[in-house]
This record gives structure tokens, C-alpha cells and sequence, in this order.
């Protein structure tokens, strides 16, 4: 099993400890480019895949834990 589909089978888990760093991973595996606003961006993000499908995320801070309700909408959009 590659490093892929173990991050893909984490998320489909839905754990309440996964890290955006790990959202930005698995969203980079399906085509979703970080777009970014200014110098830093801030703690809102968006992700656009080519097709134009946009993922709105306001980064967790200070942990970086992501909210389950998010990790539903990412699913939701990915189609998994």
C-alpha cells in the first residue's frame, strides 16, 4: 500500500486527529492547487482543482487539528 492510498484510507476513517498538512496532501493527490492571498494568506484557504471546483478551509490553528464537520465537506466534494 503506497503513502497515498494510506493517507486516503486514514481520511476516509474520518479521524479526529487529522492535520491540515495532511488535508493539503491528500487534496494535492486529487489535483487541488493552495491558492494564496497577499503575503501570507491568512488562516482562510482555498483549494482549486482545474475544473474550477473550489474548497474553502479556515486553517486550524494553534493545533492544526481539523474539524470533523470540514473533513465531511472535503469527502462530500471529493466524492469518496
Amino acid at each position: 500500500m503506497s503513502k497515498k492510498e494510506k493517507l486516503i484510507a486514514r481520511f476516509l476513517t474520518l479521524p479526529s486527529d487529522f492535520h491540515f498538512n495532511e488535508v493539503a496532501k491528500l487534496l494535492g493527490y486529487f489535483d487541488f492547487q493552495e491558492l494564496k492571498k497577499g503575503k501570507t494568506s491568512g488562516s482562510r484557504v482555498k483549494f482549486m482543482n482545474p475544473e474550477g471546483v473550489p474548497i474553502m478551509l479556515h486553517k486550524p490553528h494553534p493545533s492544526g487539528i481539523m474539524k470533523h464537520y470540514q473533513l465531511k465537506q472535503i469527502k462530500e466534494v471529493l466524492g469518496l
